[in-house]
């Protein structure tokens, strides 16, 4: 533990000077996910630390020793080879890469967004018996959208749930590339029309977390933010009740003009959603007429099957 924050106080002022998140939340998540992120972050850039720190200090060594104005400096002018530095210098740099790309390559495999979560904290398995709260998330123009199918609810712009519960995201966009990114819960993923990418988070403590767009998606990005609640089961429970009381429905016509670009959209709940609502979206088949694309792949994929080549014997004598 004490290792764990001395590295963390090492990196502190490269975070200051990139100008991290509040309360440097990039180093101390109160997400599992993200707190491994951050611990193959930090070990990474330790041992990259080993080559460039003594590389430095080298340089300011030998700068120092070699000063034309120091007579006292041996100098060989017939010196042009040493197998040991050589050695150094080579084996040094290998042996830093393989130690990187063998904590990048653990680290990108087990925390691979779409890989379902098998611990929600150091020592704590997820329970066989729980099942995973699912959040299906729309990228609009500019704000966020979030269907809760298991409790038939949408929210604009806030995001809430339980402690030690897993989150399974699938997400999309309406019109726009973007990026989803709660800095305490998991990486950041892209999202884009017409396809859906998911991502497995969890939160392990109370309190309200900054959600954002991390991709510039035009004049309103800066206002593209939004509220993530991390509650206790009885506090999201209340929360839910407090959704559906508002007794709104987000129907096609409601989700058409929500989806017009707006800028710093304020909170706002929907007791009701349309059925099939985000599978229209990610089909992009919200308004009456248009064929879903996931039928029109079907449907081409009929017809290329029917489309059986002709017998040899019958192209030959063509």
């Amino acid at each position: 533990m004490l290792v764990k924050h001395f590295c963390r106080f090492l990196l502190l002022p490269v975070m200051l000077m990139l100008g991290g998140c509040e309360k440097l939340v990039l180093l101390n998540p109160d997400g599992y996910v993200a707190l491994q992120q951050s611990g193959t972050m930090i070990s990474t850039t330790l041992i990259m630390m080993l080559i460039i720190v003594p590389v430095l200090v080298a340089i300011a060594i030998i700068a120092w020793r070699y000063r034309a104005s120091n007579k006292s400096a041996h100098y060989d002018s017939k010196w042009d080879h040493s197998p040991q530095l050589e050695l150094v210098v080579w084996a040094v740099p290998l042996l830093i890469i393989i130690a990187v790309g063998a904590v990048s390559w653990t680290g990108t495999h087990q925390l691979d967004p779409y890989r379902p979560l098998d611990k929600i904290a150091a020592n704590k398995p997820v329970p066989a018996d729980m099942k995973p709260l699912e959040v299906d998330v729309v990228s609009l123009q500019w704000k966020w959208l979030f269907f809760y199918p298991d409790y038939g609810i949408a929210t604009v712009n806030e995001l809430a749930a339980p402690v030690d519960v897993p989150i399974h995201f699938k997400l999309t966009s309406d019109t726009m590339m973007d990026s989803f990114f709660v800095p305490t819960l998991a990486g950041q993923v892209y999202v884009m029309p017409g396809m859906q990418t998911i991502l497995h988070g969890v939160i392990n403590k109370p309190g309200e977390y900054k959600g954002f767009s991390a991709n510039y998606s035009g004049a309103g990005f800066t206002d593209m933010r939004f509220a993530f609640h991390g509650m206790s089961h009885h506090d999201f429970s209340q929360w839910v009740e407090k959704v559906r009381a508002s007794g709104r429905t987000l129907d096609r016509t409601a989700y058409n003009e929500l989806k017009k670009p707006t800028r710093a959209e304020p909170i706002h709940y929907y007791a009701h959603f349309g059925p099939d609502l985000y599978k229209r979206i990610l089909n992009r088949c919200v308004d009456p007429g248009q064929m879903c694309m996931d039928h029109t792949m079907a449907s081409d994929t009929m017809h290329h099957g029917s489309m059986k080549p002709a017998p040899a014997h019958d192209a030959a004598m063509h």
